[in-house]
């Protein structure tokens, strides 16, 4: 996990929730997954070089070694899923728009960039319904799990 971004990014919450996503969908605990988040400057050259488009944006994602959440029954590979690039500054923006936090928008970019680097894809609009729906459950479930975790040993 590396900031590179100059905001100040909580990696570290990040990191869980990377750890929380990979075990949900049952990839293996070793796969490698890096985190890096970089200044607008940085992104938008990553996003000409690689998507041919223009200025920087919120999230992009590299695959490695094309792992993908195994079927019922079957067993997880270990490897390289790759790299999962964060814009802060443009996260930023976004969740000032949305009405939410940074963390929150860094939340949502992180686990689309982590279901990208599983094969997961929005071009088709069953492709779409499929990633955000479960990209949604994932979010959902781990700040439910963050809520838990901070109620236990509370009394009513």
């Amino acid at each position: 996990m590396t900031n590179e971004s100059g905001f100040e990014v909580p990696l570290e919450g990040l990191q869980d929730l990377v750890l929380f996503v990979l075990a949900q969908l049952r990839v293996h605990k070793d796969a490698e997954v890096a985190l890096i988040a970089v200044d607008e400057t940085a992104m938008a050259q990553l996003h000409q070089q690689w998507m041919d488009e223009p200025g920087p944006t919120d999230v992009l994602s590299f695959p490695m070694d094309e792992l993908r959440p195994p079927k019922p029954g079957d067993e997880s590979p270990t490897g390289i899923l790759g790299d999962i690039v964060l814009c802060p500054s443009v996260a930023d923006a976004q969740a000032k728009t949305a009405g939410h936090s940074l963390m929150a928008e860094l939340e949502l970019l992180t686990v689309h960039g982590l279901l990208h680097l599983l094969g997961f894809d929005h071009a088709e609009p069953d492709e779409e319904r499929e990633m955000f729906g479960l990209q949604n459950s994932l979010l959902q479930q781990f700040r439910d799990q963050g809520s838990a975790s901070l109620n236990e040993g509370v009394v009513a």
